[in-house]
């Protein structure tokens, strides 16, 4: 049996009147697809659980965000660019801007069946970051040292960008050069940019 929690109710009740009947239908339909789902609030929103987290819904001054816990799954990505924000459906300012109701309760059931698998959502993959060209003085520096050069070649790529941040970023020729000269020297000797801070094993 499903528990409603009275500080949903409060919710509704204190929203904008536009957002009343939206907050109450997506409410209702939660609870018609999903007979055992438990509200609940967090983060000062309302939210449905079933199963571990299923769904969250949220009144603003000028619409109504709702959105599934497991989103990308549930409806897939091109629903909603502002996932995180709004949820699925976009800025939802009637009840117009929601699917119908029984596609609604599918998508419902689609979310309490990933909750009951188990299923996670797959994080998404860092964005890798393009390598930075070694400065002028830095290869030039490096070209004079084959030691240098060759752990500078294997050095893992969060490495050599710390160099070549250090070297480029400084504003006068002769600051690069005697930064490349002082990266050389290290290189030489296994050392990343940042080894004085690193812990000694």
């Amino acid at each position: 049996m499903s528990a409603r929690d009275p500080r949903i109710d409060a919710y509704i009740a204190k929203s904008a009147e536009f957002a009343k009947p939206i907050l109450t239908y997506i409410r209702e339909t939660v609870h018609a697809a999903c007979p055992d789902v438990v509200e609940t609030t967090k983060w000062s929103m309302p939210f449905f659980e079933y199963h571990g987290p299923l769904a969250n819904m949220s009144a603003f001054k000028a619409h109504v965000g709702f959105g599934f816990w497991k989103g990308a799954l549930v409806v897939g990505r091109g629903a909603g660019d502002d996932e995180r924000a709004m949820g699925q459906f976009g800025r939802i300012t009637s009840l117009k801007d929601l699917p119908p109701k029984k596609e609604l309760v599918a998508l419902v059931r689609t979310a309490m069946q990933l909750n009951e698998d188990g299923v996670k959502v797959p994080k998404k993959k860092p964005a890798k970051r393009a390598e930075l060209p070694v400065p002028t003085e830095l290869a030039a520096a490096l070209a004079k040292n084959g030691k240098a050069r060759a752990n500078f070649d294997a050095f893992p790529p969060s490495h050599r960008r710390e160099y070549n941040e250090w070297v480029g970023d400084a504003k006068r020729d002769e600051t690069r050069i005697a930064r490349a000269n002082q990266a050389v020297e290290w290189i030489a000797e296994g050392k990343g940019r940042n080894w004085k801070y690193q812990k000694k094993q």
